[in-house]
């Protein structure tokens, strides 16, 4: 690892200047490359503004804790000392967008009196603070004051809610920042502009304290709000698989006094662009708390839920049965995926511990036709060299966890999709890192749904691969809302925060006249070009397959590739872009690039040029949206032509359409 820090004690360089006026100290601290200056003014309040390329991006915002003893921490504040720093290293992660990752940045920690600090980074493409106490035995924190002043009533891209319980897969819509005064909030990541430069919020390193949301305070300002920590709850909602509140304490969190707070990150670009690929939320996250990480394996999935467990041309009745899931089994390994699924329907979802004999019920889902004899699955499964993941509902799992993952693990559980918490309250934070360590000393692998949106965890437990927080191809199932538009909306803001569980690779493929919503064979919005490229423009180290294996068995060119695609990278590269119209990313793995593009409903010609491609001749394979896409979707064309450093390539998407492009290197 390279590795470079710098200590400096006390008021060090001339970016950090303190001025002794009515106990008013000030600090200023510049980014690496300097286009980032952050000043900070600690008195009788604490508070931080940030300037862009010597533009005002944020105004001066108040910042504070109040605990539940009545100490309001980041007032009449009373510096002790400071520390400063400069940090320069390569993080490797275990997976990710990238091989290498670089962790640059300037930092200073002010300690003030009340055993208390609040510590501030810049990079050159962020700032980000926390703070952190040293506070006996426990405590209590009734509010977190965190406030954003932009320099206008901005637009912004905002997903927002009525209630502190939803599955977090709302729509982004393009709205006033004054447009959440009182009811509804806005979740995170939130996507702004202020003075020409891009501003997104949302935070890092979220353990055993609650999420945040935002709402307007009035003058250009956001402010934070915190669900309440749930003293009372009870099963309700959707089939029951939620927990609702049904009291509420007066204080956000109860905790340990001596503790780091999470990280309010806000990530700063110039460009639209630049949004697309943006680590920092995994940077500023907790390293990992797994000493051996050999066995966390990476992969894609065939999924039973999204396709209704349909299957055609075979000789026996497909759904919850032996012969379905041995079939989907078979795919897998001559298609080399490493897992399948087994969603919604093979347990009593309140009894992990009790197989589907045919006697459980539950809306919409797929019949049991037949008997599930798990013990021949799993041994089947480890004979192909195929994992099994099984679905479970988050509060079964929470009340039955040890006995049933040991269950699972004598089975050969190889992972757990976790689904339905609908909630970041403290409670349910902590239930992910209990789950996550518990998993995590039986060798399985996480995903979740009606998940919050991803804090880093994945660094911290990288056990956890995945998780949902997006309205993604299963709306298809239920739904009539057009999903497509936020195709090219998530990967400048959603993405922002983490890996995604979008779940695409549906094959019936349709535009905005043709398409219906059915669960039992739904469609997709869009072209067929457009599923492909998703797989590569959304990061998933967890990556479903979503349609049926009969249904890829079909398209041979279509699941040659995608059996071939990666779902980690060693590279990534930003093309071009803008939110809600289109987007365009290049990753690579090992020598082998991936080019993807996504469009909105407007037909668009784009020209990339390769001129980040080492030296020599590159075979490139391209799937393109075909002349009749924007009438029949799945309508495609595959051509191959010679690439290298000086090559360029014209392609025009369709409405609802996009691309994918392979590029080998040619030895």
């Amino acid at each position: 690892m390279k590795y470079k820090i710098n200590f400096i004690l006390g008021i060090v360089f001339l970016t950090n200047v303190i001025i002794a006026k009515a106990q008013t100290k000030l600090y200023q601290l510049l980014s690496p490359d300097t286009k980032i200056a952050l000043n900070i003014s600690a008195g009788a309040t604490l508070t931080y503004s940030v300037n862009y390329n010597k533009k005002q991006v944020l105004l001066p915002s108040k910042l504070s804790v109040s605990l539940g003893d009545g100490k309001i921490l980041g007032v009449n504040n009373k510096v002790e000392k400071i520390l400063k720093r400069s940090v320069e290293q390569d993080i490797k992660p275990q997976y990710g967008m990238a091989a290498n990752y670089k962790d640059v940045y300037n930092e200073i920690a002010i300690k003030f009196k009340g055993n208390y600090e609040v510590i501030f980074r810049v990079f050159n493409n962020g700032v980000a603070y926390r703070f952190k106490t040293a506070l006996p035995g426990r405590i209590k924190v009734n509010e977190e004051q965190i406030n954003y002043q932009l320099t206008a009533d901005a637009e912004a891209w905002i997903q927002t809610t009525n209630s502190f319980q939803f599955s977090y897969e709302e729509q982004f819509f393009k709205k006033k920042i004054s447009s959440l005064i009182g009811k509804p909030i806005a979740s995170l990541p939130f996507v702004t502009e202020s003075n020409g430069i891009k501003v997104a919020i949302t935070e890092s390193d979220l353990l055993d304290y609650p999420g945040y949301y935002l709402t307007y305070a009035g003058n250009n300002t956001l402010k934070g709000i915190s669900p309440k920590f749930i003293l009372k709850d009870t099963t309700g909602g959707q089939d029951n698989f939620n927990k609702l509140s049904l009291l509420d304490a007066d204080y956000i969190a109860e905790t340990e006094g001596t503790r780091d707070f999470p990280w309010r990150l806000m990530i700063l670009e110039q460009n639209d662009k630049d949004l697309l690929y943006n680590n920092l939320v995994y940077l500023l996250a907790s390293e990992s708390k797994i000493e051996d990480t050999s066995w966390i394996k990476p992969g894609k999935v065939s999924w039973d839920w999204w396709n209704a467990n349909n299957l055609t041309g075979v000789d026996f009745k497909s759904g919850f049965n032996t012969a379905t899931y041995k079939y989907f089994i078979d795919f897998a390994a001559e298609n080399k995926l490493e897992y399948i699924m087994m969603d919604e329907g093979w347990s009593d979802q309140f009894d992990l511990l009790k197989v589907n004999d045919g006697s459980v019920v539950t809306s919409g889902t797929t019949a049991l036709s037949g008997t599930l004899d798990m013990p021949y699955l799993f041994n089947y499964a480890k004979q192909k060299g195929v994992g099994i993941i099984l679905w479970c509902v988050w509060h079964t799992l929470d009340r039955q966890m040890i006995e049933a993952l040991d269950q699972f693990q004598k089975w050969g559980v190889k992972g757990v999709k976790v689904d339905f918490m609908n909630r970041d309250d403290q409670t349910v934070v902590r239930f992910y890192e209990r789950l996550a360590k518990e998993a995590a000393k039986r060798k399985m692998i996480i995903d979740f749904h009606a998940a919050y949106k991803p804090t880093g965890l994945e660094r911290t437990y990288p056990n956890i691969l995945n998780f949902e927080a997006v309205q993604g191809l299963e709306w298809n199932k239920f739904s009539d809302v057009d999903i497509l538009t936020q195709a090219t909306i998530l990967p400048f803001t959603r993405m922002l925060a983490g890996p995604m569980d979008y779940t695409p690779g549906g094959l019936y493929n349709s535009n905005l006249l043709d398409y219906r919503k059915s669960f039992f064979r739904p469609m997709t919005l869009g072209t067929r070009c457009n599923q492909l490229a998703m797989f590569t423009m959304y990061y998933a180290p967890f990556e479903m397959l979503a349609d049926a294996p009969t249904a890829y068995q079909k398209e041979p060119e279509i699941l040659a590739y995608l059996a071939a695609m990666p779902n980690t990278w060693d590279e990534t590269i930003p093309l071009e872009g803008k939110i809600g119209d289109h987007a365009v990313i290049a990753r690579r793995k090992g020598s082998t690039w991936h080019i993807a593009g996504l469009n909105n409903w407007t037909g668009k010609n784009v020209k990339i040029k390769f001129d980040f491609l080492d030296a020599g001749d590159y075979q490139a394979t391209i799937f393109s949206d075909g002349i009749n896409a924007n009438r029949i979707g799945s309508d495609y064309k595959k051509t191959t032509q010679k690439i290298d450093k000086a090559s360029s390539l014209e392609l025009q998407m369709a409405n609802g359409g996009g691309f994918a492009i392979k590029l080998e290197k040619i030895k």
